[in-house]
């Protein structure tokens, strides 16, 4: 199969391919399940060790640094090497690293334990990208992208609701050791799929006759893969404005419920999850629109990603500044679909413009970008500003981070067909 971001054919049979992304689905939501089950752990947390909110929020921000750090050096193996060993592998590091958090005895414990959850995750969004990326037609590559990221609110969601849920009637400790045992099992079926050769690292030069002879890519190529490609840049930017926001949201909407509406922590994990939830339905919505428009405008992936950031930052200043009570919550559930409407489209882009062969390589740059100036730093924003003036002030100011990775979207958008015109083509193999 030629993959040019535009083909109809599929690497390998649909039905296989569709038990490879179930597969990629779960352990997705397992993931993000490990990740957020802390949140609804923090009064029990605090109450144990008295921690701040700030200390809280690091538990959040520890898993960001710790990908940040692995993710360039892992994605480059994942590569060169094998997606489906790579996946298998780092699912079982972070699945016992969340049980590992159940036999912490103090903070710093846990905080290393979360650290190390990190490590485990740092390959798994730019190897299960890539996975995806070839197993389907790239004219459904945001569709697909939609789907696969709707793991992302349902695990949170189900990690914050089970989390409270089992910290009421077990304590916090057997939170951790109960939702580690999934990832593992299916983990060990990610070793057994079938996966894609490694793609050959060759560059077609362009020559004032056309096009000259492929040769191997050199260094300096590579690097003018990612920064000679305006549209890849400010995606990384706009994934980076609209993490910080999200991430902050997932990790401190159940204390805010907790808190401001004085309800039970169980209570304010599943108000909480709920609003998360709804992105079960943004995330595939997003990328069922963001191909529409793609298959109308070429740059058409970009310009919907950019309208629905504006639309969540209207809805959470609606939210948080504007209103209380039933609007406050509906505007939120809204604002719970549109948040992660921008997901599928932006990740497509990653894909879309770069050499076949550095498809990991270029997810695991968004990630560092949008965990350094995004994920890692909201959580702590979110909790520095709440420990100083309350956190409903803290989350009024929040959704700026919105309008701000609008605003990167539509610059990137100006930018895309060129760098999809100057993007290589190569052909994929079954192993």
């Amino acid at each position: 199969m030629t993959d040019n971001g535009s083909d109809n054919g599929y690497l390998i049979s649909k039905g296989y391919s569709h038990y490879i992304f179930a597969l990629l689905f779960l352990l997705y939501m397992f993931d993000w399940l490990d990740r957020m089950v802390v949140v609804s752990l923090f009064p029990f947390i605090k109450a144990d060790w008295g921690l701040t909110d700030t200390e809280c929020g690091m538990l959040i921000s520890g898993v960001s640094w710790s990908i940040v750090v692995l993710t360039f050096p892992v994605s480059i193996f994942i590569d060169r090497w094998s997606r489906k060993k790579s996946i298998g592998l780092m699912a079982l590091l972070w699945s016992l690293a969340t049980a590992a958090c159940a036999f912490t005895r103090n903070y710093v414990q846990l905080f290393v334990a979360r650290t190390v959850i990190g490590v485990g995750e740092a390959g798994y969004a730019p190897g299960g990208t890539a996975m995806i990326s070839a197993l389907f037609p790239g004219e459904k590559r945001a569709r697909i992208m939609g789907i696969w990221n709707a793991s992302i609110p349902l695990g949170s969601a189900i990690g914050i609701a089970a989390g409270g849920f089992i910290a009421e009637q077990l304590g916090w400790r057997h939170a951790f050791g109960l939702v580690a045992l999934p990832g593992m099992v299916v983990a060990m079926l990610m070793f057994r799929v079938r996966d894609y050769k490694s793609v050959e690292l060759v560059k077609t030069p362009r020559n004032n006759a056309g096009v000259g002879e492929k040769r191997p890519m050199k260094g300096g190529d590579m690097v003018r893969e990612f920064t000679h490609s305006p549209s890849l840049i400010f995606t990384y930017l706009g994934f980076a404005g609209s993490m910080f926001a999200n991430t902050a949201l997932l990790t401190w909407l159940p204390t805010y419920f907790h808190r401001m509406d004085g309800i039970s922590m169980s209570r304010a994990g599943v108000k909480g999850g709920l609003v998360m939830l709804l992105a079960i339905v943004g995330a595939p919505l997003g990328g069922f629109l963001a191909d529409k428009w793609f298959k109308r405008r070429i740059n058409g992936r970009l310009l919907f990603v950019s309208l629905s950031s504006t639309i969540s930052f209207v809805l959470m200043v609606a939210a948080f500044a504007f209103s209380s009570g039933a609007f406050q919550y509906v505007c939120l559930l809204l604002g719970g679909i549109s948040a992660a409407a921008f997901v599928p489209g932006a990740a497509a882009v990653t894909q879309d413009v770069v050499h076949p062969g550095l498809r990991a390589v270029s997810y695991s740059f968004c990630v560092i970008v949008q965990h350094v100036l995004g994920s890692a730093l909201g959580p702590i924003f979110v909790g520095f500003i709440s420990d100083r003036h309350g956190i409903d002030t803290a989350l009024i100011v929040l959704p700026f981070a919105y309008l701000v990775a609008a605003g990167m979207f539509f610059s990137g958008s100006f930018f895309y067909r060129q760098d999809l015109e100057k993007a290589e083509k190569a052909v994929l193999e079954v192993e």
